[in-house]
């Protein structure tokens, strides 16, 4: 990029830094929210796949 690019109002100049309060409510939205939420769903998800394979295979342990 050129000194005049940035002088011009090219694309770069457009975009806001974000404030202080901007990003700590993005950041509370992601810790409270949507990581939560991502959390319960791959532990979820896991025990599902667990269930899924016992159900088909049979628990596991020894053969009888």
């Amino acid at each position: 990029m050129t000194t005049e690019t940035a002088k011009t109002g090219g694309p770069e100049a457009a975009v806001e830094k974000p404030t202080r309060c901007a990003e700590t409510v993005a950041f509370l939205t992601l810790a409270v929210l949507i990581w939560p939420v991502v959390a319960v769903g791959v532990v979820g998800g896991y025990g599902f796949l667990v269930w899924m394979f016992q159900l088909v295979l049979g628990p596991p342990g020894p053969p009888h």
